[in-house]
């Protein structure tokens, strides 16, 4: 774990820019945009078809390329275990932050 990892964040501004340095590697950002997108997918198919089921599907899609992106790319610890829903925000922000340019698709 990090120097500032070892750090109690007290705010989503301060945690976001680690949030970044931990999905450096181009491959784990992407997995976790499919799995993001993945996750609105089934929330849509789930709300359309009323087949409600398919929501206890969503935390396998989302985090299950995340994990793959940490483990295998990144080669580190997800933030999720520290930080679960400063992570969970990161994801979305790290997402609408690649749609917009902000940083590296």
């Amino acid at each position: 774990m990090s120097t500032q990892a070892a750090e109690r964040f007290t705010s989503f501004a301060q945690f976001y820019p680690y949030y970044l340095q931990e999905h450096s590697n181009p491959v784990c950002r992407r997995l976790h945009y499919v799995g993001s997108l993945l996750v609105l997918s089934i929330l849509g198919y789930a709300l359309f078809t009323q087949q409600w089921l398919w929501l206890l599907a969503m935390p396998l899609a989302g985090y299950g390329f995340a994990w793959v992106g940490h483990f295998i790319f990144e080669k580190n610890r997800p933030a999720t275990f520290d930080y679960p829903l400063w992570s969970l925000a990161g994801d979305w922000v790290m997402l609408k932050d690649a749609f917009t340019g902000r940083i590296p698709f």
